[in-house]
């Protein structure tokens, strides 16, 4: 049997599959132990994992060791939402099913090899080369996914939960997306700021510190910056009442994506297919027709609703490792 955990800030679900890649059972929270020895017939023969953030170290699903693992916690810092979160679930694991494999597979993978000119940032060579800043790109797993599943040459996929973000993707490779050095980057989010003038953090730095700072990009500001909610649902239903603030809100988020989507649209010249995922992007109406309203250029564009499965892309990934 196969074991995919997938550990959020906020959540933490997880999948069991047979070899054959059947669904066996699914469940949140942490009771792994109870719930995988009801039955003789239940046994996790391996465990993958969903990592966020690999940077520069792991570029594919790897074997978790006892040396990588102290490498990859050097990384919690740059996802601070999820990493140390990650990592918690392996260790766990190790506790709980022991002498069992731990493979670790990355959302930064499928954007590995992006063009030099989508994933180079506008710095001093030496600096770049010194601290590894690069465009890494994140929700990997959920963008490759989505586009699998569709039979198209140029395809915008739009992956919005509590994190968002877009990826143009072209003969199956992802050739840009929205996410960065971070997950910061990009779309405004549901509590990180998304895109903003780099003066601004600056400011932040000198009026609050590093770690404040860090905080308010990535736990305060977002639609829950502009309106006081992180629920899209909240947000929603705040919108049919006409409360200004949430309706500003809302108005930002989808303005930002639909500056990308039109961007991408550009550069792959043209799209095929515009494949909306994730939480927010499969589960509501009003937010996929409100992000296409007015985009003209997608007459001839397919769009499609597909919900991801991140643990089962995960199980496909963790059989291949040797």
């Amino acid at each position: 049997m196969i074991l995919v955990l997938n550990c959020g800030s906020q959540s933490i679900k997880w999948k069991v599959f047979d070899q054959r890649l059947k669904l066996i059972s699914s469940g949140q929270g942490f009771n792994l132990e109870q719930e995988l020895n009801r039955t003789d017939e239940t046994k996790v023969d391996l465990i993958g994992h969903r990592v966020v953030h690999g940077g520069g170290i792991f570029v594919k699903p790897t074997k978790i060791t006892s040396e990588n693992i102290l490498e990859l916690e050097k990384l919690n810092y740059l996802a601070p939402l999820h990493n140390p979160f990650n990592v918690l679930g392996i260790k766990e694991c190790q506790k709980i099913f022991k002498n069992v494999d731990n493979i670790a597979v990355f959302d930064t993978e499928f954007f590995a090899n992006l063009p030099e000119k989508a994933y180079t940032y506008a710095l001093p060579e030496d600096i770049i080369k010194t601290f590894g800043f690069r465009r890494y790109g994140f929700h990997g797993i959920s963008h490759e996914y989505v586009a699998s599943k569709v039979k198209a040459k140029k395809i915008i996929t739009v992956h919005l939960g509590g994190g968002a973000s877009i990826c143009a993707i072209k003969d199956g490779k992802a050739v840009d997306t929205s996410m960065g050095f971070t997950p910061i980057e990009g779309l405004v989010m549901m509590t990180r700021s998304g895109n903003i003038d780099a003066g601004i953090v600056l400011d932040l730095v000198k009026k609050f510190g590093l770690d404040r700072t860090g905080e308010i990009l990535n736990k305060e500001s977002g639609l829950k910056g502009i309106c006081g909610e992180e629920d899209m649902l909240k947000i929603l239903d705040k919108v049919k009442i006409k409360n200004k603030k949430a309706k500003l809100a809302f108005d930002i988020f989808i303005y930002s994506i639909q500056k990308y989507i039109g961007a991408y649209f550009a550069i792959l010249g043209g799209c095929d297919a515009l494949i909306f995922t994730g939480s927010i992007g499969a589960g509501e109406t009003i937010t996929r027709k409100s992000i296409c309203k007015d985009l003209k250029f997608l007459s001839k564009t397919k769009v499609l609703t597909i919900p991801t499965d991140e643990e089962l892309a995960i199980a496909q990934k963790v059989l291949n490792v040797k």
